[in-house]
């Protein structure tokens, strides 16, 4: 049996209505998992990144034994998919794998420089970690045990505060003072194309001084951006694409280290999708039963993670890289440019979805830029049109499916639902399809699951109030 065998095989209850190819991986690993039932064995995944700082354990589940079997292309098809899965959930320069030679070696042959994944190797290695990417065997006692610590960011309300967020269009800034936001505004910039780093210095700069005038003083500042940080450093981040690869590392990483010594006080800033889980969290308060994950469908699909004992993890949460459809290309599997693979969230969670559902819709936009086509595709849908209808229909089937597929890896109670995509009657009609695909596929989960749509309160101030949060006191 091939992959392609197996999803030709599945029987989804819901099929997107504009993409009824659509492969759920939900589905295909039930049904993997029952085609080698009595044929087991256990691949074992650990995924560490620099400095022993955490190595996360996968167990890959129910994998076929090393004897030669018709269940060989599907097995190292799953494989592939989850360690994808993996590497952009959780983040990590190193892994290990515990799987018969033939496995590895096909493995490390998609991961190398020339392999089909070799985008996902250099972005983990040496753009995110500073290392060589590297997939080593191990025997089963020597995978690396759970070692995920606790970090201590966020619902820190006490003292005067500065909490700023970094987007491509405007910076936000806001003073807190104990839990109360006192201040707060919205600049324009454009960020993506200055090739100068004093650019977006002196426009933070100026951010945290105007919100600095409304505070008798500053004792600590917390910021979010779009992108990849890790240790205060930006790694990979769109704000920053205009300037140099010699200019980043010299001056865009060491950036905001530099800001929190000129103003004297602990300075944190991480990923804005993580930032937005912890203001649900906080929204939450005493209502919060377990773990929140925000997904945020804007040009990309951004997302964050908040665990249920309310601490925020080291991972990267960049599912717009995950593989949520287990098509091929040639399969019908809805291609991003930038990683070379098929699948995968942003073409399914996103504005980006928009272009390709419009166009079997029946809508021609040309050239028209992806905003403007979601903007005439909520006016179509406020005029009742059937085909915009069809649109988020099958944004919604791709939700439903995707959620349960998340809960493999991340244990949630709570999933915030964000962006422009989401907003209007196509937006309830999403959430409202997704509820159906889960109630009808995957009733524990529903049941399991609250989603929170924001109001403007929370969209005004939540995100400044938790981005402010992060640091801890001296």
């Amino acid at each position: 049996m091939t992959p392609q065998d197996l999803a030709a095989a599945l029987r989804p209850k819901h099929r997107p209505p504009l993409d009824p190819g659509f492969v759920p991986p939900a589905l295909w690993l039930r049904a993997y998992r029952q085609a080698i039932k009595d044929r087991e064995r256990d691949l074992l995944l650990a995924i560490e990144q620099p400095g022993h700082a955490y190595s996360v354990v996968e167990s890959l589940q129910s994998y076929v034994r090393a004897e030669p079997t018709e269940h060989d292309t599907c097995d190292l098809y799953k494989a592939e998919r989850m360690l994808k899965f993996a590497l952009w959930a959780k983040g990590g320069s190193k892994v290990f794998l515990h799987a018969p030679d033939a496995m590895i070696e096909a493995l490390q042959k998609l991961y190398a420089p020339q392999g089909a994944r070799a985008f996902d190797a250099e972005f983990m290695g040496e753009r995110v970690y500073l290392e060589e990417f590297a997939i080593e065997s191990c025997d089963l006692m020597e995978v690396p045990a759970l070692n995920l610590p606790q970090l201590t960011l966020g619902s820190h309300l006490d003292g005067c505060r500065i909490g700023f967020d970094l987007g491509g269009s405007d910076r936000k800034a806001a003073a807190v003072r104990d839990g109360e936001v006192v201040f707060s505004e919205e600049i324009p910039w454009n960020p993506y194309f200055q090739s100068d780093p004093a650019y977006h210095y002196e426009g933070i700069m100026d951010s945290l001084r105007r919100a600095a005038e409304h505070l008798p003083r500053v004792d600590a500042i917390g910021g979010s951006a779009a992108g990849v940080y890790v240790g205060n450093e930006p790694r990979v981040g769109s704000l920053f694409r205009g300037v140099a690869e010699a200019d980043f590392a010299d001056q865009v990483r060491p950036l905001f280290r530099r800001i929190g010594e000129e103003w004297g006080v602990p300075l944190t800033v991480v990923n804005d999708g993580d930032v937005t889980a912890l203001a649900a969290a906080q929204m939450l308060g005493r209502r919060r039963r377990g773990g929140v994950l925000g997904l945020a469908f804007g040009t990309s699909l951004a997302a964050g993670y908040v665990a249920p004992e309310g601490y925020l993890t080291p991972w990267l949460n960049e599912l717009a890289f995950v593989p949520v459809d287990y098509r091929t290309a040639d399969e019908g599997g809805h291609m991003d440019e930038w990683s070379g693979d098929a699948g995968t969230g942003v073409r399914y969670l996103s504005q980006q979805a928009l272009a390709q559902l419009a166009a079997p819709a029946g809508f021609d936009f040309g050239g028209m830029p992806l905003p403007e086509q979601l903007v005439a595709v909520q006016n179509a849908m406020a005029e009742g049109d059937p085909c915009a209808r069809q649109i988020y229909e099958s944004y919604g089937v791709y939700l439903g499916y995707t959620l349960e597929h998340l809960r493999h890896s991340y244990d949630f109670a709570h999933v915030l639902i964000l962006g422009r995509v989401t907003s209007g009657p196509g937006g309830e009609i999403m959430l409202q399809k997704a509820k159906q695909v889960l109630a009808e596929e995957f009733p524990m989960t529903l049941t399991d699951l609250d989603f929170i749509v924001p109001d403007e309160t929370f969209k005004r101030h939540g995100q400044s109030i938790a981005a402010a949060s992060l640091p801890v006191l001296a």
